[in-house]
């Protein structure tokens, strides 16, 4: 799979994109105050509007986008200070019993950023990771709940250049510590919650960076699949893309059962496999 390309952007979309690479490039050349005078927020606005138009019928068909407020929230940075590295971090009420979430960066050149599906009885409250963001775009969030209803929500935030970014490590480092995972457990201020943060070492190549020597561009490479236990159980599953952040993190909060460890597994586009069970619940 390509992973500059997205299936369901068509010819007209990859070549509006185009067009804003190239337009960026000249208002980069031309200097800070022009960049950031050539595109008010009302057209921005309109913009990720119009990408949304497009994408919606394309992942979601014609089922219905229910307003989501209520029950799934985004919380964002407005305007970024890393568009490589973006918080984002959705909230969800436990009443409407959420199943799946589909993360979608609208101006990313490949939009999916991640599904997430969270297993019966996980109650799954919050979770959080960092993506990237290529151009000033709405992030939206759409929940499916367990009668099969989708909720929509969705977050502004001011960034570019994310997926084209360089790494932030070394090549070799990065090769040397690939598949590493780290899992870090939290105190709650509510007793029958728990919260924990698993950390993975990853390139997470967009197939968009160069090689700062040689300046071809670095092919892509980054995890497609993960899965973590509790005891057994599942807790949640995620299938990402390139708009994941290089080494992903998810930080989660849930109300099943605190027993038993930790178990993650993820695997990458080269077919590798990372698997760690941490006893005693942190690593």
């Amino acid at each position: 799979m390509a992973a500059t390309e997205c299936p369901c952007m068509g010819a007209r979309r990859r070549a509006a994109l185009a067009l804003a690479v190239s337009f960026a490039m000249v208002l980069g050349a031309a200097g800070p105050g022009l960049a950031e005078t050539a595109t008010s927020p009302e057209q921005a606005a309109a913009e990720a509007a119009g990408a949304w138009t497009e994408l919606r019928p394309d992942l979601f068909g014609d089922r219905e986008l229910i307003e989501g407020t209520g029950t799934i929230a985004i919380d964002a940075p407005k305007r970024a200070t890393d568009p490589a590295v973006v918080p984002v971090t959705l909230s969800f009420d436990p009443k409407m019993d959420v199943r799946k979430v589909t993360l979608v960066i609208d101006e990313n050149p490949s939009p999916v950023a991640a599904t997430f599906e969270f297993a019966q009885g996980a109650d799954i409250r919050e979770l959080s990771t960092r993506v990237r963001v290529n151009a000033y775009t709405d992030i939206h969030a759409v929940a499916e709940t367990g009668d099969g209803k989708l909720y929509v929500t969705k977050a502004f935030v001011k960034a570019a250049g994310g997926c084209a970014a360089p790494a932030a490590k070394d090549p070799e480092v990065a090769a040397r510590e690939m598949g590493k995972m780290k899992i870090r457990a939290f105190e709650t201020d509510d007793p029958a919650m728990h919260e924990a943060q698993l950390m993975i070492r990853h390139p997470n190549n967009s197939g968009l960076q160069k090689d700062q020597v040689t300046l071809l561009y670095i092919p892509a490479h980054f995890i497609t699949d993960l899965q973590v236990d509790k005891g057994g159980k599942t807790l949640f599953t995620m299938t990402g893309g390139i708009s994941i952040s290089e080494d992903p993190s998810f930080r989660f909060r849930y109300g099943a059962s605190d027993a038993g460890p930790f178990h993650a597994k993820a695997s990458d586009t080269e077919g590798k496999t990372f698997e760690k069970t941490f006893d005693g619940g942190q690593s």
